[in-house]
């Protein structure tokens, strides 16, 4: 992702001040650890980082008082941490599981599909993904939003199962399962199944490139409307393209 980063800036005519990367040995790596005066420096930090770290760079982000764009996943179960944190602080972060802006399309589309199924009793539903042997967390962050979304517009579908179940699925329960292979950049499913048919639904990233420019793009949003507060993506696509 900070080479798919890093080409995208230089595309669109950005300097870069600084590439911070612990292990990497590319020759554009400035340096190893986020800085206090490295912070001063720059409009805004597009941070694909690990859990592990996540949220101490972003309370660092917040400290500053510079613009960060966070699209590392599996830390969200500390978001309330964050939010209590950037109070009195005008904080300018926004994160999101996934930069893609045909994810975020695909969102929508599944949104739509949850709003239409779900009023017709009699189809179940669930959520497959599918990424590269490297990936840290499990399931995506991704398919976690996939996964919510369709709890936010399916009246019967209440709590989820994450990985395989330990017996009979509940009719109230979706389930949310992982694959771990090769290269894979990303596959994301829904599978919509009745008696009579079944519907899928697939997002498959062909390159790192998507999630790349729309982190580019919603850092150019953020530095340049000067946005306050702990953002979504969801706050720069419907500013930008309408609810």
């Amino acid at each position: 992702m900070g080479r798919a980063i890093y080409a995208v800036l230089s595309l669109r005519n950005h300097g870069i001040e600084g590439v911070i990367d612990p292990f990497s040995k590319d020759e554009r790596v400035s340096g190893k650890e986020i800085t206090e005066e490295m912070l001063k420096s720059v409009d805004c930090v597009i941070d694909f980082s690990s859990p592990e770290c996540a949220v101490d760079n972003i309370k660092a982000y917040i400290d500053s008082g510079v613009a960060a764009v966070i699209g590392t996943t599996g830390w969200l179960d500390r978001l309330d941490e964050v939010k209590a944190y950037g109070e009195g602080k005008d904080p300018r972060i926004m994160y999101s599981g996934n930069y893609s802006i045909g994810v975020a399309l695909f969102l929508k589309l599944v949104r739509k599909a949850g709003e239409l199924y779900g009023k017709v009793s009699g189809y179940d539903m669930a959520v497959e993904e599918i990424h590269h042997n490297e990936k840290k967390d499990s399931p995506s962050g991704t398919a976690l939003m996939i996964a919510n979304a369709l709890l936010d517009t399916v009246d019967r579908k209440k709590t989820l199962v994450l990985g395989n179940s330990e017996g009979k699925i509940g009719e109230d329960q979706l389930q949310v399962t992982s694959m771990r292979v090769g290269r894979v950049p990303g596959v994301h499913t829904v599978l919509i199944d009745s008696e009579v048919d079944t519907i899928t639904l697939t997002h498959s990233a062909r390159s790192r490139n998507g999630f790349a420019l729309g982190a580019v793009m919603a850092a150019e949003w953020l530095k340049d409307t000067g946005r306050r507060g702990i953002l979504t993506l969801d706050d720069y696509l419907n500013e930008t393209f309408g609810e």
